[in-house]
């Protein structure tokens, strides 16, 4: 621990591992060798990974670093829609799934590389007779259906990048981002199904274009086929895309042509629009793909959770998983529609064999109870993942013991949009895992843990999570905005990129995550990361969730507060010991400095349509100020019956 706490506390400690099974580490897509061959030259390494790609012209220089820009590759040209479609279908592999599709209503489809290839082909020249050239940005916003990625793959075939804006944002926020990248055409839907009903898409487009922008044409799949307001610039997509010819040439370009831009949001200002470029971000999230998946495409059955319009839909749905040639499972709806097993199910149904999921629905799981993933067969699984913020250990063994049946190394993986592809996370087969970390860097990567002078901090400490070597996946810079790009992610540290997140090493080394360092709370001048209370309130048998703000205190600085979701079964009835049993649960946990000043039981926490935990308007109703922003969760109504629920909890003090 450090004297004077400028970094953070390294308060929980884990000592369980897990090694892969002999069986699963021989047949492991990565050995241990790995490491030492990307230690002994970087470069070389990643030239070899690229070499995994189809060029059409090769690249004469592997980087050029001038930070905070970096460029890979340079010289060579490709195309995206031709290494993850075109290239399957001329070695003789057309007739193998990319998706085996899942709308929430219970229809599906099963859709093969030619298939695909075919459809992407027609929608490409149905976009160039729309009058889309190379170099022109196209929204696009919609359901989880298979036409969303043919969209994608259809503007990566004619250079035009594309902008996913997740379909649950508002007719604002969508206007914001296609001012902010200027797109020429927008890609949407009458509508999707969610929750067991259609909801409409189509309405936040015309709502979105009341505002200025130079949209000329407006795209439409005809999904619900619910009533839909028609414009002179509208046209659906069955129709132009349905006549097209099925033949279209792709073309190749630059290594560093921008592939799309995806908008993440900013506290308080603007969001940020973030553009990838080509070459090297397919080269990372091919091999991250095929090493920390271990995917084995003849006989995998691969599901990635997310959504296309975040980015692991695009690296881990789209580009990464086509083009190691991988057959998914895509799903449209929601996980408890029309039953809570719905997920379980589907597994079952379709054999999958490698999940990736994001801890908030992990932790859903845990609060419905073992009752629904028991229901169903899940023995075709060998391998769990896990995306979007740090999992705690009892969510972690909890997903080994219900889903994996004690069998699956699980891959907790850290990564950003930013950084483009997973940067942090075990290899299966060759880590001995621990629940709650992302254990290390991958082969190629460099990240560390640093004090606020830029110093590694030793094992055993606390600090800010850094990448001080680019990697061919980043980010090129924010869109139209280089002095942002500047201030948000290199100014912090000179030369260094550092994103916000504070991190701990444990005594072997491991990483392990802590969250952004904004939610780091200063409890008489101990920095403590809500990531550790929140992970120490879950290890007690009755709670399923929690999330924790420091709020100001006249004594310490800032006060703990949680708000706790209880598992299935468990009733509110005495919440005073509750509320006591709990508090002295962390202070066992952790130490008495992080008991909780206050917890609260509620029925739900604020959460985006992603899943993250807006942890700023739990830290309004703590500190009794008027809530912010709520549009961008995925139940405004939530804040309203936090709030009430807290103001009810004081008046019983």
């Amino acid at each position: 621990m450090s004297q004077d706490h400028e970094s953070l506390e390294n308060l929980l400690s884990e000592d369980r591992t897990f090694p892969a099974s002999a069986q699963f580490a021989a047949a492991a897509n990565a050995q241990p060798d790995l490491y030492a061959r990307a230690e002994k030259d970087r470069l070389a390494f990643w030239d070899e990974q690229a070499k995994s790609l189809q060029w059409d012209t090769p690249w004469n220089k592997t980087l050029d670093w001038q930070p905070p820009y970096a460029k890979w590759f340079i010289g060579g040209k490709l195309n995206a829609s031709v290494n993850a479609l075109d290239r399957h279908v001329s070695e003789g592999r057309g007739s193998r799934v990319a998706f085996h599709f899942e709308g929430e209503p219970g229809d599906t489809r099963t859709i093969t590389y030619a298939e695909l290839l075919t459809d992407v082909k027609k929608t490409a020249n149905a976009l160039i007779e729309l009058g889309v050239k190379a170099g022109d940005r196209v929204a696009i916003y919609m359901p989880m259906i298979p036409e969303a990625a043919v969209a994608m793959l259809a503007c990566a075939r004619m250079g035009a990048p594309h902008s996913v804006v997740f379909g649950g944002f508002s007719a604002d926020a969508l206007l914001s981002r296609i001012q902010d990248a200027d797109a020429k055409i927008v890609i949407t839907a009458d509508g999707g199904f969610r929750k067991g009903a259609a909801f409409a898409l189509k309405p936040a487009v015309d709502e979105a274009l009341k505002g200025k922008h130079n949209v000329e044409k407006v795209l439409v799949v005809q999904r619900t086929k619910q009533e839909t307001a028609w414009t002179e610039r509208d046209v659906w997509w069955h129709e132009i895309v349905g006549r097209q010819s099925s033949e279209h040439v792709a073309e190749s370009f630059d290594s560093e042509h921008p592939l799309f831009i995806l908008y993440t949001s900013g506290t308080t200002a603007k969001p940020k629009g973030i553009f990838h470029t080509t070459g090297g971000y397919l080269t990372q999230v091919a091999y991250t793909h095929k090493m920390v998946f271990d995917i084995k495409p003849e006989t995998d059955v691969y599901w990635c959770t997310a959504d296309v319009g975040w980015v692991t839909g695009h690296s881990y749905i789209v580009y990464g998983p086509l083009i190691n040639g991988a057959t998914q499972v895509m799903y449209e709806g929601t996980p408890d529609t029309p039953h809570k097993g719905r997920i379980f199910e589907l597994i079952a149904k379709y054999g999958v064999t490698i999940l990736y999921t994001a801890p908030t629905l992990i932790r859903t799981w845990m609060k419905w109870g073992d009752e629904f993933p028991q229901a169903h067969d899940l023995s075709s699984l060998r391998l769990l993942g896990s995306v979007g913020e740090p999992i705690n250990p009892e969510a972690w063994m909890w997903y080994r013991e219900v889903i994996g049946g004690n069998r699956c190394p699980i891959v907790d993986t850290w990564w950003q949009t930013e950084t483009g592809a997973i940067m942090i996370s075990p290899l299966p087969g060759v880590t001995a895992t621990k629940p709650g970390s992302a254990m290390t860097a991958l082969p190629g990567i460099s990240a560390k843990v640093v004090d606020d002078n830029a110093v590694p901090v030793g094992k055993g400490h606390g600090g800010y999570l850094i990448l001080d070597q680019p990697w061919p996946s980043m980010l090129r810079g924010i869109w139209g905005e280089n002095e942002r790009y500047k201030e948000t992610y290199w100014s912090r540290f000179e030369g260094i990129y550092f994103a916000g997140d504070g991190a701990k090493l444990d005594n072997d080394g491991a990483i392990w995550l802590l969250g952004r360092v904004d939610d780091v709370m200063n409890v008489s001048g101990h920095r403590i990361s809500t990531t550790e209370v929140e992970s120490a309130l879950v290890s007690h048998e009755a709670v399923a969730e929690a999330a924790v703000v420091g709020a100001a205190d006249a004594m310490t600085g800032q006060g703990i507060v949680a708000f706790v979701i209880l598992r299935g079964g468990i009733e509110h009835a005495d919440g005073e010991e509750l509320n006591k049993a709990l508090r002295n649960h962390v202070t066992k946990e952790i130490g008495a400095i992080a008991k909780p000043r206050q917890i609260l039981i509620v029925n739900e926490l604020p959460k985006t349509r992603s899943g993250k935990i807006m942890r700023r308007l739990l830290k309004d109703v703590a500190e009794n100020r008027v809530v912010g922003d709520a549009t961008t969760l995925a139940d405004p109504n939530v804040m309203k019956l936090i709030s009430e629920g807290l103001q009810s909890a004081k008046s019983e003090d």
